[in-house]
């Protein structure tokens, strides 16, 4: 048996939506990760994990996928009631009202500057047309800055708003567990607003230049999601980021992935002492020495790989 819920017929795209869009998907798109062979990374595929600790359970980690896909939202049964066992959810961003109203404005540049005068006309042009499809309005493309556009447009039109990361804060929340953050907007935007801005544009040529792709690379992602194989996604976003310069790649898987594991794990480990703790953030987080997988072996937790959030399974 499995629980929905019950929502209207996806609406076309509203601006609000896409706003919303962009407090969860946040550094979570295009962002290569690196495959490491040996060890624990050879085991490391699984998506949903049990934690442990001295002998007890103390939690769950799942790594999440910013996707809209009904596929991706109609959790078993077993799951919710895993989910419900908990007494902390922890996600990356909470997207209440107040982190919106600074996700916008810090997107947007001061009054007196402008985004074509930062990226030229006929780039300007460009973006215009690439971001047609999101019904965004001029005046707000003309105050964005480089990176709030090609965050823009790394990820489909949203048409419902109600994201894999929603569904499961609101899941939690209903089932009485206290929602955190485990980094402020300010924290999680640093990495992105401290980018250098030849990078930004090269990022944003990338984005301009493949957004009629995104769509199609998506359903790869979310397909290769529903394998539970997190190599595969990692191959899907390396993919994405080729065309990108070295440099451009290290700055992202540094200061978008490593830095960003550390400061979550600094913030998440105080929650284990007088709680069990469900931790979801964006898949592409959990991997690699550094992921937060292994720096959560390297605290003393155990992980057993669990089968998906979709699919009945009754192990603890």
């Amino acid at each position: 048996m499995h629980f929905k819920i019950l929502r209207k017929k996806p609406r076309t795209t509203t601006f609000a939506g896409l706003i919303f869009t962009l407090a969860l998907a946040l550094a979570l798109t295009a962002v290569p990760i690196l495959v490491v062979a040996g060890g624990a990374q050879e085991a490391d595929r699984a998506l949903f994990w049990s934690l442990h600790k001295d002998g007890k359970q103390v939690g769950y980690v799942l790594g999440t996928i910013h996707s809209e896909d009904p596929r991706v939202l109609d959790f078993s049964a077993g799951f919710l009631q895993k989910l419900g066992n908990n007494t902390v959810f922890a996600m990356e961003l909470v997207p209440d009202f107040p982190t919106l109203a600074r996700l916008t404005e810090t997107m947007h540049y001061p009054p007196g500057k402008t985004l074509e005068a930062v990226i030229g006309p006929d780039r300007f042009k460009a973006l215009v047309n690439a971001l047609s499809g999101y019904r965004v309005p001029l005046e707000f493309i003309r105050r964005m800055k480089p990176w709030a556009a090609m965050m823009t447009l790394s990820t489909p039109p949203p048409q419902t708003g109600f994201f894999m990361d929603l569904s499961l804060s609101l899941r939690a929340s209903g089932s009485g567990l206290r929602v955190i953050g485990l980094e402020t907007l300010e924290q999680q935007l640093s990495f992105l607003e401290q980018m250098p801005m030849p990078m930004q544009l090269k990022l944003l040529d990338q984005a301009i230049a493949k957004f009629d792709q995104v769509k199609a690379v998506h359903e790869q992602m979310v397909n290769a999601y529903l394998d539970n194989d997190l190599w595969i996604l990692q191959s899907l976003s390396d993919e994405q980021m080729q065309a990108v310069d070295v440099k451009t790649r290290d700055y992202f898987i540094e200061s978008g992935i490593h830095a960003r594991n550390l400061r979550m794990m600094k913030t998440l480990l105080p929650y284990f002492t007088d709680n069990a703790v469900f931790v979801a953030v964006g898949a592409l987080h959990l991997p690699g020495d550094r992921g937060l997988l292994n720096s959560l072996r390297h605290e003393g937790f155990s992980l057993k790989p669990l089968g998906l959030p979709f699919i009945q399974d009754h192990q603890d």
